[in-house]
């Protein structure tokens, strides 16, 4: 199809040049195409169709300039393209002289009736002005909206349940529109001042059509400076509940123009349950509907929920198919063992891990709660009590997100343990109905001795990657010699399954003593009981039963997890960091970068020069002054001065951090994931609005209300 073009275009010039050369440095205008190549799906760009071939040329207008006759080499014509524009230029002289008479005839009639004109130009006037009114009054409709959507006031406002049958009561955004009316907004008030003060002023359909074009052109504005930047990595957070329905939150990471990593959220995509369906929506949403270009993604990383891992892996995998340097990774926001443990396909797991967050919630919730368990962890740790301390330190914090959750569980468990009870059995008034039940309830689910055999093995199958993982999330150097310890992990684990049944018994040998100092029962689980229906094998024990379902998936689904998310790909990506001068300086300079660039040779500049620049790059550094000290981070090498002469270089580091496993160096840049978090937080289940969130969580972009008043008109004449 390139090559089409360059003919088409009578570029002999670009004859040698490759697609990809193409591609990356021309550009043709969009006059050059039929309409029926041009899909008009958005009123924000111009997409062109994929079987797109341009047609449209004026291949004589350069004969005419006397300084453009040099500028192009243009093919000699055949004879069938001489006649095609000779006919052409017969039409065109044809339409003219129609044009000319119709012009003539206009005219005359003009100079005839002077008055019947005078009549039609008032009603032009009159038309202009009705249209400047409703655009006013629209203006005024979006600017509510928007001060909503900023400020986190939903659309509605009273139950209807709640309210006496026949009385009317505004809703919130009605509310604002009769409080703006009554602030002095004439162009609201000329609308409205004759309609009954029980009626809708703008229809739920309306309010919803207008929503859309809010949280589209807000959209835009960040996606524009993501297509500008050209490169670009996805990342999905955990499956949330908008209106009672599942959604995936989708946020965007690019390098914008003053060279910051900055992590956007763009959206919510409905979820669904078939991991093939949603994949291929999940990939129409960013191409088509959001315009993002998925031969520029640099990395995907996918936040899960338990039970939702292996879909968004067919997500994963999907996308990898199709743009394979859309390289998979962890993200930089999550532990890694809080990832393997949210992957691990056994049920006993994704309820262990619900019950600790069930446990960390309710003691957040209730700061009595907090101090009841420091007595409780001061008095079993009295011959220790700088554990004793720092376990205290921990649960004020959210430690279900740590590298150790499983380890400080099983030292905290017999603490809690103790402290749900007494709440569970305080006979006074101290604690309200709701901590006392729910106390009860999270105490029988700790005391489960299939919870705490789950959490023990877990404890002892991730301390194996506790390390890896800590360094991943740590300084940019961290990450790099992390990546050179994978082939170590994997072996331990690879150890670990081929004696599985020794490193077993140790684990439930552990597990069986915690559960005697908790004074529980060391049992099969009663639900495996009951589904045996009489056929239960009496060889069957605790121990062996647990081996199977549990310790062997584990550890087989764990080694198999980090072969995929740590590829071959990731990491030779992993291994170009060694061109950040802190990192270069610890291997003493003795690197060799371009070995492992050639993953992204294509998205460089000149990569012909890569060896040389990245030659005089190590120089720079190595006999640099003794006051110099060396950039630490892939943020700070983006900013240094003199970066601009190593365009190779500069790429490949844009690159580089786009990777989700990289953090975002500079906080400003990342919230928002974090604003993401406070509107889930702050907002309750059934008043959260897809549109709204953008609205909420993107306040500080700006909006342009005229586009917004111009585009729905377009939409909804």
């Amino acid at each position: 199809r390139c090559q089409r073009w360059v003919e088409n275009c009578r570029r002999a010039d670009l004859e040698d040049k490759t697609p990809d050369q193409l591609n990356k440095h021309y550009r043709l205008c969009a006059k050059h195409f039929e309409t029926s190549m041009i899909c008009r799906s958005s009123p924000y760009r111009t997409v062109l169709r994929d079987n797109a071939v341009p047609t449209i040329f004026d291949l004589t207008s350069h004969l005419n300039n006397p300084h453009s006759r040099h500028r192009k080499r243009i093919k000699e014509l055949s004879e069938d393209e001489i006649r095609t524009l000779k006919q052409q230029k017969i039409e065109e002289a044809f339409e003219r002289k129609q044009a000319t008479q119709e012009s003539n005839e206009n005219n005359e009639q003009s100079t005839v009736s002077e008055e019947g004109g005078e009549e039609q130009e008032e009603k032009a006037v009159l038309l202009t002005l009705e249209e400047r009114e409703n655009k006013d009054y629209l203006k005024s409709l979006f600017e509510i909206l928007i001060l909503m959507g900023k400020q986190n006031i939903p659309l509605d406002g009273h139950n209807v349940d709640e309210l006496p049958e026949g009385i009317f009561t505004s809703d919130n955004f009605q509310a604002l529109l009769e409080y703006r009316i009554n602030s002095g907004d004439e162009v609201l008030r000329k609308r409205f001042e004759m309609t009954a003060v029980n009626l809708e002023y703008c229809s739920k359909t309306q309010q919803k059509q207008m929503l859309e074009i809010c949280e589209n052109c807000v959209r835009e504005e960040t996606l524009r400076e993501v297509r500008d930047s050209h490169f670009f990595s996805i990342v999905t957070d955990e499956v949330v509940d908008i209106a009672g329905e599942e959604h995936l939150p989708v946020l965007v990471r690019f390098v914008d123009d003053s060279h910051n990593l900055r992590e956007e959220f763009i959206g919510f995509l409905p979820y669904e349950a078939d991991p093939e369906i949603l994949a291929v929506k999940f990939h129409a949403t960013i191409t088509e509907k959001w315009g993002l270009n998925m031969e520029y993604c640099r990395g995907q990383a996918y936040i899960i929920s338990s039970g939702f891992a292996s879909k968004m892996k067919v997500v994963a995998t999907r996308l990898l198919e199709k743009y394979p340097q859309a390289v998979y990774t962890l993200c930089s926001s999550c532990a890694l063992n809080v990832w393997l443990a949210k992957s691990v396909p056994v049920v006993g797991v994704s309820i262990a891990l619900g019950t600790i967050e069930e446990v960390c919630c309710l003691f957040n919730q209730s700061p009595q709660l907090l101090v009841e368990l420091d007595n409780t962890i001061s008095a079993l740790f009295q011959d220790n009590e700088e554990k004793g301390n720092e376990l205290k330190k921990i649960c004020r914090s959210q430690w279900t997100g740590r590298h150790d959750t499983f380890e400080v569980l099983v030292d905290l468990l017999q603490a809690l343990v103790l402290c749900l009870d007494a709440v569970s059995s305080d006979l006074s008034v101290r604690w309200n109905n709701f901590i006392v039940s729910r106390a009860f309830v999270l105490s029988s689910a700790l005391t489960d001795f299939d919870f705490i055999v789950t959490v023990v093995i877990m404890k002892n199958v991730l301390s194996f990657t506790r390390a890896f993982g800590k360094n991943l999330q740590g300084q940019t150097s961290d990450v790099f010699f992390a990546a050179g310890s994978l082939t170590a992990v994997l072996h331990s684990l690879n150890e670990v399954m081929e004696n599985i049944e020794v490193y077993h018994e140790f684990w439930f040998e552990e597990a069986t003593n915690l559960a005697t100092k908790l004074d529980v029962q060391v049992k099969l689980p009663g639900k495996f009981r009951r589904a045996q229906e009489g056929n239960f094998d009496p060889d069957t024990t605790s121990e062996n039963y647990y081996k199977e379902i549990l310790s062997i998936p584990t550890v087989e689904h764990i080694i198999q997890e980090l072969k995929d998310i740590f590829s071959e790909q990731h990491l030779k990506a992993l291994k170009c960091l060694s061109l950040v001068p802190s990192v270069m300086g610890q291997l003493k300079f003795n690197t060799s970068e371009e070995h492992h660039a050639d993953m992204f040779k294509n998205d460089l500049p000149n990569p012909d020069t890569l060896s040389a620049e990245l030659h005089c790059w190590r120089i720079k550094w190595k006999h640099r002054g003794k006051d110099i000290e060396l950039p630490a981070t892939i943020y700070e090498a983006l900013h240094l001065p003199d970066i601009k002469f190593f365009p190779n270089v500069y790429a490949l580091l844009k690159v580089l951090c786009l990777l989700p496993v990289m953090k975002v160096e500079n906080e400003k840049y990342g919230i928002g994931r974090k604003r993401l978090k406070a509107y889930l937080k702050n907002t309750l289940t059934e008043q959260r609005s897809s549109n709204l969130a953008l609205l909420n969580i993107n306040f500080d972009i700006k909006h342009d209300l005229d586009l917004m008043v111009d585009t729905y008109i377009k939409l909804y004449p």
